[in-house]
């Protein structure tokens, strides 16, 4: 099969969400654009959505409509109109990946032949035209796959480190923190000597983290979990936390305990609690359900969304020039992801493939390859 291949998400107003690959024309690009290649796009935590939505793909099956395969799955009535705004509408998905610019618009002709990453939200698929700015270059003797990840994951690590430095917050502490974004943010807290708190949910995540040099390590389970919590923010004021949960009662636990950290030492009574401000940022959805905040933690507080591209057009250009370069020098070891699998189109719509990628386990990252298999 030749062309240019896609994979695109559609959810029907009779409550199916089908998964399909169409063939596209080849794209050609304007001046300020590129065509890259695609090799490699990862699949991650910000990818399921767009891609399944509220599908139950455990009961998801392979339809024959003529030659191709589509992948149908039903939605539950309950959740059809939660997904309202696109119903009908064919989506294209893959929020990143990477490969070799092939063609390049007359001020985009320095990346031609060059590995590049990108964010363009269509990476499944061959070939993608995307704006020249949006284009991380990489070393000569960066392969597709390490670069495939460089983009998402790398640049919110930063940004987390950024957004404490501008919010004037000493340490901070971060949910499911044995993930790749985690181990990264991770890894850039000890270089910087940041006091990071890693909450995590095993003892096995426990011990990825510790083996990186993680000092603050607190497992949600332990019975204890909440005094070890407040124990460690005494000791590191971390007053900013990131949370990927994104569900139940987590975000009032950072709050809370960030407050009796605070007040540990207080004397006498302060109606509104601490003077110092406490963040949350949720940054992800691991839970589904809604946020549940209690009012423990005084007046001087905060919980918002966190999400990469506001953050990028909030320091400009520039800076965000700055730590693309950083990502691209240190892909192999700051920023290196680990790969599980790879999956060609085909196979990335397989409900036996999804129901291995959809779980979002620890340490584990599938990779499509557009590129093989058509």
């Amino acid at each position: 099969m030749s062309g240019n291949h896609q994979i695109v998400s559609t959810a029907t107003a009779q409550g199916e969400l089908v998964l399909s690959i169409v063939k596209n024309d080849m794209p050609a690009p304007n001046d300020d654009e590129v065509v890259v290649e695609i090799e490699s796009a990862p699949i991650n935590p910000s990818d399921m959505f767009p891609l399944l939505g509220f599908a139950d793909y455990s009961k998801g099956k392979l339809v024959t409509d003529g030659n191709e395969q589509k992948m149908v799955a039903p939605v539950p009535p309950q959740f059809v109109d939660a997904m309202r705004a696109r119903l009908d509408q064919t989506l294209p998905v893959g929020n990143e990946g990477a490969g070799r610019v092939v063609a390049a618009g007359a001020n985009a002709k320095h990346l031609e032949g060059k590995m590049v990453s990108l964010v363009s939200g269509q990476c499944y698929q061959q070939f993608v035209k995307a704006p020249a700015f949006m284009c991380l270059p990489h070393h000569d003797e960066t392969t597709a796959d390490e670069a495939a990840s460089s983009y998402v994951n790398p640049l919110t690590a930063l940004g987390f480190i950024e957004t404490l430095k501008a919010e004037g917050h000493k340490a901070m502490v971060h949910t499911a923190a044995a993930s790749n974004l985690g181990q990264m943010v991770l890894k850039l807290c000890l270089q910087e000597g940041i006091d990071l708190i890693c909450v995590i949910r095993s003892d096995k995540q426990a011990k990825i983290l510790t083996d990186l040099g993680a000092k603050y390590v607190i497992n949600s389970n332990d019975d204890d979990f909440k005094a070890q919590l407040v124990d460690a923010m005494a000791e590191t004021e971390a007053t900013l936390g990131f949370d990927a949960i994104g569900a139940g009662d987590m975000a009032d636990t950072l709050l809370s305990s960030m407050e009796r950290a605070l007040s540990r030492n207080a004397s006498g009574l302060n109606t509104y609690g601490s003077d110092q401000h406490k963040q949350v940022y949720i940054y992800g959805r691991l839970a589904q359900g809604p946020v549940t905040l209690g009012q423990s933690y005084g007046m001087h507080w905060g919980v918002g969304g966190w999400l990469l591209t506001p953050f990028l057009q909030k320091i400009g250009f520039e800076r965000m020039g700055e730590l693309q370069a950083r990502v691209a020098n240190e892909i192999k070891t700051t920023f290196a992801s680990h790969i599980t699998d790879e999956l060609t189109l085909a196979e990335a719509i397989d409900p036996e493939n999804i129901a291995r990628y959809m779980p979002k386990k620890t340490g584990e990252k599938y990779l499509i390859k557009p590129q093989k298999g058509l």
